[in-house]
């Protein structure tokens, strides 16, 4: 990861990392099982960090479209339950899997598009670098903070689903 404190570029990474995992949960020469467990802590400490920390902020500025950022966060809603569909099925690279795979992926992708469209541009063209910075520590503190307490596990991803 670059060693930036954009909380633009952060997302970014993160959203790039995601389609390398997706990539390896696609390939029956990977541990499929292994990037699953990865993805699942990754989607749920980004999403939840975003709406923590950085959505929140972003309303304040008059020129982001809050319908976007609200948007945004229906979007983490239903990559979540796609999430779960997927870890629910029983056996790594069944037919199951793979349809509930590329149910996750087109999801998350949707999303990630729109958001880096509208939202991250949004952010860049409104928000000064120092403030950006600014939420790229306060996004990486709490998505660490998530990844360290195994945020992805099935349990929590339900519990997350059924809130």
């Amino acid at each position: 990861m670059a060693d930036t404190k954009d909380v633009v570029e952060l997302i970014l990474q993160d959203h790039r990392r995601m389609e390398d995992l997706f990539r390896r949960m696609r390939s029956v020469e990977d541990d499929r099982a292994g990037a699953l467990r990865e993805f699942a802590d990754l989607l749920i400490a980004h999403a939840q960090a975003e709406e923590a920390e950085v959505y929140p902020a972003l309303k304040r500025y008059k020129n982001i479209d809050d319908e976007e950022v609200e948007h945004g966060e229906h979007e983490h809603d239903e990559g979540n339950e796609a999430l779960l569909e997927l870890l629910e099925v029983d056996e790594v690279g069944s037919e199951e899997w793979d349809s509930k795979l590329e149910e996750l992926v087109e999801a998350v992708n949707h999303h990630a598009d729109e958001e880096e469209r509208t939202i991250l541009n949004g952010a860049r063209e409104n928000v000064a670098m120092e403030r950006r910075e600014e939420l790229g520590r306060a996004f990486l503190q709490e998505r660490e903070r998530l990844l360290k307490a195994g945020c992805g596990s099935v349990e929590n991803v339900r519990k997350i689903v059924k809130s």
